[in-house]
């Protein structure tokens, strides 16, 4: 009785502390085992050292900052890593030991994952040109580390399962093999079942014996027992299926460390050849240079941030010997040293593991260490090297050119040359000439006056066969915009500059400019004195690029501080600040002493140059050049009470004439019509929109137009192809091409979440607007696409804001009423970087205006692949040819376009766009792909703009030689 006690005893402790499914069972026995809450002090202080899962995830999250670097987040990525991973109060010290391995082995692992692409893209220079597929394949690399982390959260649940049911079953101080207590409890009931008939008892009685009883509990719980001994087993096989998983974890980390041997070679080479690439061309060369430290200096910062983190797990040997020691010091029968030998086994193979893992990855670090410490000293020697290399002058960028000649201006304004030696300069930095190209960088780093000595020393040969012009305007991008003027001035100039002209720009210094778009942005030690209102006030004159083109910042010393408005337009004294810029340009062209063949101005705001220059300047010898004017959209024209026009020193009675400045309305004069009147060449920015103007659409300026036809021409702008480019563009989640169109659903998937869009559904098409919210834009049209694409089943997103405050109020409330409609979005304001991700998005792009001079928002979406739907005027009849209008040769039809400014017009001319896309996917797809091919560039519209200017400056001549 007293071993089936102790037997009874033994089995109660082991299943008071047995996990699993099986349920716990109270029996009446004498014997008593102790509870397995009652934790010694030293095991509770073990267990608080466990890791919190507020630190797992605050690890997980370090391991994403190389993520911000690249071009895409991956959202599965990120949400992986971030997610709190689960932990129970029952966890000891076991638990977190194995955690803290299972931790150490996915972290090395995916600091692998991470720092291979990044190191590979940035030390393959020779491949730079080639970043597209980079970007693919660091996408693929995220997601193979998205497919890790998975497999390693599955693989916690089970280790953290494991870990709990071993810590328990090697606390318990009982016999676990229950074979031999269940043989002697049979043998013992059928002994005492043969006593007892032989002695002539009844069996029935003696079963309801306290004895028998006793014994009937002591093998019930025996089964019970066994039970527990096979569910031990079986988690023993699953720890070992764990281990296998471990084992290709680091096979994984090997391969990964290969890759990591392989690119150090390859980096090695890339090194070798950089020294042998020589001469390179200059612009390409700084370029990467700089980029390449800049690369080297993020990695040093990750290599630092991945030792950081390892150091913070350097307590894991403390662990596992903590691990270790409380399992030398559990008491153990017959099965358990097989367990505490198999858990020694698996604790001491994953701390060798750990410290090997540890050591390979420090001297990872240090070879990376010392790899960029050598780079950077290369790097040093290299750029030292760049200033005794011979350099051509035909492979110099725009911008040094650009700069020679600030620089040259600016020694003649601050009377530092002559006249004469400037203009000799100019002349041979415009022709790119190789001798002040050597030069520049024989004097490199020298004082201000050895090099003006040295460029003094040139000679000139020969003369210039290009146009030296100069456009004054109000705004160029990036610098200063509002409105697609600022996009045709910059693409304009940049595309004559390539054609072979001196191109240079004046702007105003506003206060609320862009300055981190300007290159080398200096004031000049030179006060220029402009006329106004019957005083002489000065300007500070500033020099800068912008766009590879030279800029001159005019900011005028006017108590009024006239560009100090915190704005651009929209000024009470708009009229007076731009008569004031308009005359203080000319006077710093005129000091300037340069022989200009054009000045091109746009607009109203500097229309004022058209008269100025004839009734002034060119009274005083500055008369060489000829007089463009553009007006972009003749709804502005720039009026005012006659006598206003006195403030910039024009002679009101002789001006306010019906053939020259007066206006229609009585006593008011119209600087718009002085630029049609006094220049030589008049443009509007499209074919179609010359024709409107000269009747209704010329708002009061038809006839003046009629009667200067000769002179008056119109050209559609273009777009700038190098900012506009969907394989190139760097605020893309995807960058994608005509031919591979994968990257498009990318980026439409990637603007419905950013938004909140319903996104079950990749084929539901998306329709976008991008535009200013006024009457010009035909804002009643706009309503109604919203509601009929919501009706035909799309989705919607309009970007834009408005100058006129209830028409923002009527769109706030638009707004608010589609909150809850996940398929319309109206984001009520200006965000750059957002137009480029719904252009990249979008399938159709309606534009539904009432006028359109020209548009440049359809030439861009069709860029990225978007669709035209838009209405028949101006510019868009010259851009959007209908798909469905056989009156037009195919290869030009590229669009949907309704005629009529009604409502019904646009929901069938949005029906038939949407049939097409979704009963016809390969014919939609190749009406796509034509669409991003067609050539919106400035190339074809700068050629037309020299053609005109030719034509005046050939004239010009041929008068003067007569």
């Amino acid at each position: 009785m007293a071993a089936c006690g102790a037997a009874a005893a033994e089995y109660s402790a082991l299943l008071s502390l047995s996990c699993g499914p099986i349920t716990r069972r109270r029996f009446a026995v004498s014997c008593r085992a102790r509870p397995p809450g009652n934790l010694s002090a030293q095991q509770k202080k073990k267990r608080g050292k466990n890791i919190a899962p507020k630190q797992r995830s605050s690890n997980a999250k370090l391991l994403l900052t190389t993520e911000e670097n690249g071009q895409l987040p991956s959202t599965s990525l990120r949400t992986s890593m971030e997610r709190p991973q689960k932990s129970t109060s029952s966890e000891d010290d076991t638990n977190g030991a194995i955690s803290q391995i299972d931790e150490k082995i996915a972290a090395i692992g995916n600091e692998q994952q991470e720092v291979l692409p990044y190191w590979g893209g940035h030390i393959l220079i020779s491949a730079y040109q080639d970043i597209l597929l980079l970007n693919q394949a660091r996408l693929q690399a995220i997601e193979d580390v998205d497919k890790i982390l998975t497999e390693k959260e599955a693989l916690q649940k089970k280790v953290d399962t494991l870990e709990m049911n071993l810590s328990k079953a090697l606390a318990t101080k009982g016999n676990i093999n229950t074979d031999i207590p269940g043989d002697h409890l049979e043998k013992f009931t059928k002994e005492i079942l043969i006593e007892s008939a032989l002695s002539g008892g009844n069996p029935a009685h003696l079963c309801e014996s306290p004895l028998f009883m006793e014994l009937t509990v002591l093998k019930e719980e025996n089964m019970l027992l066994k039970a527990d001994a096979q569910f031990l087993k079986a988690k023993i096989v699953e720890f070992a299926e764990t281990e296998e998983f471990l084992f290709k974890l680091e096979k994984e980390r090997s391969l990964l460390d290969a890759t990591v041997r392989e690119l150090e070679a390859r980096f090695l080479v890339a090194q070798t050849d950089i020294w042998k690439v020589v001469p390179l061309q200059y612009d390409v060369w700084m370029e990467k240079v700089e980029n390449l430290q800049h690369m080297l200096g993020c990695l040093k910062n990750h290599v630092e941030k991945y030792a950081a983190l390892l150091d913070q797990h350097d307590d894991l040997h403390d662990k596992i010997d903590e691990l270790e020691a409380s399992l030398k010091e559990g008491k153990t029968s017959e099965f358990s040293p097989y367990v505490v030998e198999l858990l020694q086994q698996k604790l001491k193979a994953a701390k060798s593991r750990h410290q090997a893992g540890h050591q390979e990855t420090n001297t990872h670090i240090q070879v990376y260490q010392q790899l960029t410490e050598e780079f950077q000293d290369n790097l040093g020697k290299l750029i030292e090297e760049s200033g005794r290399l011979e350099h051509s002058a035909n492979s110099m960028p725009s911008e040094f050119w650009s700069h020679i000649l600030l620089m040259i201006d600016g020694w003649f304004l601050e009377r530092k040359i002559p006249n004469t030696d400037a203009r000799m300069l100019r002349e041979m930095a415009w022709k790119r000439d190789d001798r002040i190209c050597e030069a520049y960088f024989a004097c490199k780093g020298a004082k201000e006056s050895d090099v003006m000595e040295t460029f003094l020393k040139l000679s000139l040969s020969g003369n210039s066969s290009g146009l030296h012009i100069v456009h004054i305007a109000a705004e160029m991008a990036p610098v200063a915009k509002v409105g697609g003027l600022a996009d045709v001035v910059a693409g304009l100039g940049k595309a004559l500059q390539t054609k072979g002209h001196l191109v240079e720009i004046v702007l105003p210094k506003y206060d609320c400019m862009q300055l981190d778009q300007i290159t080398n942005l200096k004031v000049l030690d030179v006060v220029i004195q402009s006329y106004f209102d019957g005083n002489l006030f000065s300007n500070n004159v500033w020099t800068g690029t912008v766009e590879g083109l030279p800029v001159y910042f005019i900011e005028p010393q006017h108590p009024s501080k006239f560009f100090w408005r915190a704005q651009y337009y929209g000024e009470h004294d708009d009229f007076k600040r731009y008569s004031y810029f308009s005359r203080a340009a000319l006077e710093l062209l005129y000091q300037s002493g340069k022989k200009i063949d054009i000045i091109h101005c746009h607009d109203w705001q500097t229309a004022f140059v058209a008269p100025l220059y004839w009734d002034i300047y060119a009274t005083r010898g500055f008369s060489s050049a000829r007089i463009c004017f553009t007006c972009h959209n003749f709804e502005y024209q720039g009026t005012a009470p006659a006598p206003d026009l006195s403030y910039c020193g024009l002679d009101v009675e002789q001006l306010d004439r019906p053939d020259r400045m007066q206006d229609n309305a009585h006593g008011r004069i119209n600087v718009a019509k002085g630029g049609i009147v006094y220049s030589n060449i008049v443009t509007t920015v499209s074919p179609t929109y010359a024709l409107e103007v000269r009747s209704e659409g010329g708002r009061g300026l038809q006839d003046t137009l009629k009667m200067h036809s000769r002179k008056f021409v119109g050209i559609l702008n273009g777009i700038d192809t190098g900012t506009w480019n969907p394989s190139t563009d760097r605020f893309l989640a995807v960058q994608y091409s005509a031919t591979d169109l994968q990257g498009k659903a990318a980026n439409k998937a990637f603007l419905r979440k950013q938004l909140g869009l319903y996104s079950e559904d990749a084929s539901q098409p998306l329709v976008a607007c991008i535009t200013r919210l006024v009457p010009q834009k035909g804002l009643h049209l706009i309503r109604h696409a919203i509601y009929k694409t919501a009706e035909l089943g799309g989705q919607f997103v309009l970007l834009g804001s408005s100058p006129v405050p209830h028409i923002q109020r009527e769109f706030e409330g638009v707004a608010d009423q589609f909150q809850k409609n996940n398929n319309i979005r109206l984001i009520l304001k200006y965000d750059e970087a957002l137009s480029h991700c719904i252009y990249a998005a979008s399938d159709m792009f309606i534009i539904p205006s009432m006028f359109e001079p020209c548009g440049l928002t359809q030439m861009i979406a069709m860029r990225y692949g978007s669709v035209p739907i838009v209405r028949q005027t101006g510019g868009l009849c010259d851009s959007v040819f209908d798909f469905d209008d056989e009156t037009i040769p195919v290869e030009l039809r590229n669009g949907f376009t309704f005629a009529r400014t009604d409502e019904q017009d646009l929901s069938s001319c949005l029906e038939r766009a949407f049939s097409y896309y979704s009963r016809k996917p390969m014919v939609w797809k190749q009406l796509v792909q034509k669409d991003m091919q067609i050539d919106f560039s400035w190339d074809s519209p700068a050629s037309q703009y020299e053609n005109l200017y030719q034509s005046a400056v050939a004239q010009a001549r041929g008068a003067a030689q007569t």
